[in-house]
């Protein structure tokens, strides 16, 4: 998945990286206890400069339960260190290729085939799915295509008890795809009708493309099942260097009964890129 092939090249990163591979464990969570009102998460392609199974111990450290985006590759790691993966990857072509068009029906009706099982069985819940980019085609007619196609492995996803979940992007960062608003999404959920499929609603991404996130939230919760976040502008930390207030908005998900994972989605920018994830959390653990 290119936009999580992220890579940092800076001396300083490589500095700060050496620092938090050979911290102490007590200096890494020193003052830093959670009152997990928010179940946490985070997205490693955020942070891969730090080897994953580096990162896992680190999340070890400071009690964080979840990561995001992993596939069956990854699992066995994260079993190691009792990390829970709270969205599932693996069954996907590509952010473009997707179940608008139906030319990627036949592979991706036998990914998910493979990999609903695969996701029940390793006891995790939520498995990433993409819309798909326009190229051309009016978004009634490929929203019909979705809804055909996907209506094809949603009894799986349901005798498995696994949620189906298609991402939100804004145009900026994504041109032509598809699943751009909420309202679209929206209206796929309806045409689909089955609580195993949601819409992973990120944070970032609908900050750019539509705004007014908190009554977004308040009014169409029933269809969001999994949330993500990132500092608005340049998806860097998500504290007073940006524009969303993220405490305001964990308060709106948290009155809505939501019971699953947020989970970190920031590109960090700072040398100590783990005392920006602290510090996110913290935010966010309202």
């Amino acid at each position: 998945m290119k936009r999580r092939n992220f890579i940092g090249t800076s001396a300083a990163a490589s500095v700060g990286l050496l620092a938090c591979k050979t911290g102490n464990a007590m200096e890494i969570s020193k003052k830093f206890e959670l009152k997990n009102n928010i179940n946490h998460s985070v997205c490693h392609w955020c942070f891969n400069d730090i080897p994953l199974e580096d990162f896992l111990k680190t999340l070890n450290e400071l009690g964080i339960k979840s990561v995001d985006l992993m596939g069956p590759n990854e699992w066995p790691l994260l079993k190691k260190y009792d990390i829970h993966c709270a969205m599932c990857n693996g069954a996907e072509i590509s952010l473009t290729e997707g179940w608008n068009d139906p030319k990627y029906h036949e592979e991706l009706i036998k990914n998910y085939t493979e990999i609903i099982p695969k996701v029940a069985e390793a006891g995790y819940k939520n498995l990433i799915c993409f819309s798909g980019n326009r190229r051309g085609m009016d978004d009634e007619t490929g929203l019909a295509n979705c809804v055909v196609g996907l209506k094809q492995i949603l009894p799986l996803a349901e005798k498995h008890g696994v949620v189906i979940q298609m991402e939100l992007f804004n145009q900026i960062n994504h041109p032509d795809y598809m699943c751009d608003t909420s309202a679209w999404g929206i209206a796929l959920c309806k045409a689909l009708g089955s609580e195993n499929f949601k819409l992973l609603y990120d944070i970032y991404h609908m900050q750019i493309q539509e705004g007014d996130i908190i009554r977004s939230i308040q009014d169409n919760h029933q269809y969001f099942g999994h949330y993500h976040t990132a500092g608005v502008p340049g998806r860097h930390e998500i504290d007073d260097t940006q524009e969303l207030y993220y405490p305001a908005i964990m308060k709106a998900i948290l009155k809505t009964g939501y019971q699953g994972y947020v989970a970190q989605e920031f590109i960090p920018a700072k040398e100590d890129k783990i005392s920006s994830l602290k510090t996110a959390f913290t935010i966010c653990d309202i």
